[in-house]
């Protein structure tokens, strides 16, 4: 009985681990099949079957995306701080042209005031000095020597000239090397004004800047347009056969150049000195 009994439960027991063991083959198998499965299907689909990422990898990731981030922010910084600046450079640019304008219009401003203030002292000054002159003719007439005469010592002032008397004689040419270092001419009559007052002073025996001429003449009446003819060339005739002209009262008479006649020359009138007539007039009592 226990025999039968012993070879029931082995029997069993052996039946079990048969079983058992074919269903571990069949899972392996199983297991064994898929894979060569999904090898298959890799081979066919021709790529590897990707492994999982490592836990190195997935930190490599999250670096490079928190670099990249924060490479997109400074770049907003700089485009920021770039804009920022440019801005207040184009500001400051505007207001320096403002600037440069408005001192343009400034400059330009003073200058036509200075434009206009010199215009005024010009006028002015020639206002007074005709105030001057007007009134130091009126201190001339009563005292020919008067300070403000605009004249050398002991010549006559008539409008914008002085007639000087020189003592002694000499030849037409050495007359007139004496007035021109003196700058100043022979007398020559240039208006119908001047010609009244030379008339007016009764000159006699006096040469007169007329130009030598060879023709003998003896005299003519004296007039302004006798002195409009041209200048001659001194190198080029000899004065010593040639004829000038001095003055006889209201008439020119002629004569040889190399004979001796009374000097005047005429020269130009300086300005009158408006502290010289201010000095002379009368104060007003207090």
């Amino acid at each position: 009985m226990h025999t039968c009994m012993y070879r029931t439960v082995c029997g069993a027991f052996f039946d079990y681990s048969s079983m058992s063991e074919e269903t571990v083959y069949a899972n392996l198998k199983f297991q064994d099949s898929d894979k060569k499965e999904n090898t298959q299907k890799s081979k066919r689909c021709g790529r590897k079957v990707p492994s999982s990422p490592s836990h190195s990898q997935h930190n490599a990731v999250l670096i490079l995306t928190l670099l990249c981030f924060l490479l997109l922010i400074g770049l907003g910084v700089l485009g920021g701080l770039f804009y920022t600046t440019l801005k207040t450079e184009m500001i400051k640019s505007n207001q320096l042209q403002n600037i440069k304008e408005e001192l343009q219009k400034n400059v330009s401003l003073q200058l036509m005031h200075n434009f206009n203030s010199s215009k005024k002292i010009r006028n002015l000054s020639a206002m007074l000095q005709k105030t001057a002159i007007q009134l130091c003719r009126e201190l001339y007439t009563k005292e020919p020597e008067h300070k403000c005469k605009p004249c050398p010592k002991g010549s006559k002032w008539f409008k914008d000239s002085c007639y000087s008397k020189l003592d002694g004689f000499g030849t037409w040419q050495k007359s007139e090397m004496l007035c021109s270092a003196r700058n100043a001419s022979l007398l020559k009559i240039k208006n119908r004004n001047e010609l009244e007052f030379v008339k007016s002073e009764g000159l006699n025996g006096y040469w007169l800047g007329l130009s030598p001429r060879k023709n003998y003449i003896r005299s003519e009446i004296l007039n302004e347009n006798m002195f409009l003819s041209v200048g001659f060339e001194r190198s080029t005739f000899d004065l010593r056969k040639m004829y000038c002209g001095y003055i006889e009262g209201i008439y020119v008479h002629y004569t040889y150049c190399t004979l001796e006649k009374s000097i005047i020359c005429e020269e130009t009138a300086g300005n009158v000195q408006v502290e010289s007539v201010l000095n002379d007039l009368p104060q007003e009592s207090g």
